[in-house]
């Protein structure tokens, strides 16, 4: 299928828009932080002076300091975006943005769409490609089609003034590195990416382990891509699949500018002061990555896709040079398929491109992603026996069933946790 020039355009300039929303978190994020302290000036001296005994003004100061160091760190992932085969015009550079006034969160056109309470599921836009490595190797995702002509006239456009509803898929990204990475993270992480890779081995014991690199599995919605890289780990050949710009240039980073345990350090939970208890609550830092992604055992086949589910994975075969067809024996959804705007081609694509007696494993709720949306996006919500029961009648048995308590990027140390009553299951493909 050609690809459409304005889609390109499009592309590009998102693209530019996240580079920016990266570029531009700090000046964001103090001013943020600089509207508590002009809202402390309007007080009464007295109270003033009670609050400056409690350390309130010290608290200020540290809160700025987290926050330039993790403006910092940001900056390092966006240092080279033309990794993604973009050549990024960012705009005016001189131009100062004032982000002390923001307006309301709005959607994209491209369909993003967060979870509310602190759980993100990340859009962006619709570059794909695939670069397989190995041990060692660098991994790369690029647009097809993305040429600097196609962005000329990007760079004559005012520089791109972020929203507050970019600015929270920035933080949300932030708090995935703890989630994925971090030794803070291993509770929440382990209580999704445990059962799923003990029910993948669970399905595969009869394979030796020399031998599951002869084994395929997908893991759509990879974010930050720790679940597909500890079924690489276990010697499976594993494919991460991400939609969002956010989470592609966090994980490339990751993955690929990494060369030691806990090499960076990030406050994450800095950008707010609601149900702390204490002031280590908001401000304490966070040490990542807990493993070195480089470690992965030598020859590992390991490989992140980035681009929209439905259009790579779901492509007629006559569309593809490689059809997807019955390539995959397993596909792992983590938090995933409620991202679905109709989730019975979601489904019908994981059927597809599962071999015979290939297995569905998946965790998590159904936040659907798409309803109520205001981009005129359509969206299709199933309760959880009517989504079973669709599987079934695709050509799925489930079995295995439970449900996990779980929360997502959660403040351990907050006065305030959702806890998502997951489901969780085991599907065979038998039609």
């Amino acid at each position: 299928m050609p690809i459409d020039p304005n889609d390109i355009e499009e592309e590009q300039i998102h693209f530019a828009n996240v580079i920016t929303t990266f570029q531009q978190y700090a000046s964001y994020a103090l001013n943020a932080n600089n509207r508590r302290r002009k809202d402390f000036y309007t007080l009464p001296k007295a109270d003033q002076e009670l609050l400056a005994s409690l350390g309130y003004k010290d608290k200020l100061i540290e809160a700025d300091k987290a926050i330039v160091a993790n403006a910092e760190f940001l900056n390092q992932i966006v240092a080279n975006p033309e990794i993604f085969g973009h050549d990024v015009d960012l705009g005016d550079e001189d131009e100062q943005e004032d982000n002390e006034d923001h307006g309301h969160a709005h959607s994209h056109s491209h369909g993003e769409h967060g979870h509310s309470h602190g759980h993100s599921h990340s859009h962006g836009s619709h570059a794909h490609g695939s670069h397989d490595h190995g041990h060692g190797h660098s991994h790369s995702y690029d647009t097809p089609g993305a040429s600097s002509s196609t962005t000329e006239s990007i760079g004559k456009k005012r520089r791109y003034k972020p929203t507050e509803f970019d600015m929270d898929k920035l933080r949300s990204t932030i708090k995935q590195f703890v989630r994925d990475w971090s030794e803070e993270g291993k509770a929440e992480r382990d209580v999704c990416y445990e059962p799923m890779k003990k029910a993948l081995l669970e399905h595969f014991s009869d394979i030796p382990q020399e031998e599951r690199g002869n084994f395929r599995v997908l893991v759509p919605g990879a974010g930050l891509g720790r679940l597909a890289w500890d079924i690489a780990n276990l010697g499976f050949a594993c494919q991460g699949n991400e939609f969002s710009h956010y989470m592609l240039l966090a994980s490339f980073f990751i993955l690929n500018r990494t060369s030691d345990i806990n090499q960076y350090t990030i406050y994450p939970y800095v950008h707010s002061f609601s149900n702390v208890r204490d002031k280590e609550g908001a401000l304490r830092a966070v040490k990542f990555p807990d493993v070195n992604p480089s470690s992965l055992p030598s020859g590992s086949n390991f490989s992140l896709v980035a681009g929209d589910f439905e259009e790579i994975y779901g492509t007629l075969d006559h569309d593809e040079d490689e059809p997807q067809a019955g390539e995959w024996d397993a596909v792992l959804t983590c938090f995933f398929i409620d991202t679905a705007k109709n989730i019975v081609n979601y489904l019908r694509i994981i059927h597809r491109i599962l071999s015979p007696g290939g297995v569905w494993i998946n965790l998590g709720p159904l936040l659907w992603h798409f309803e109520n949306n205001s981009s005129n996006d359509p969206s299709v919500e199933l309760n959880l026996d009517e989504v079973k029961e669709l599987a079934r009648k695709i050509g799925f048995e489930i079995s295995n069933e439970t449900t996990i308590d779980t929360t997502y990027t959660n403040n351990s140390q907050s006065m305030l946790g959702y806890v998502y009553h997951t489901a969780f299951w085991t599907a065979k493909k038998i039609v």
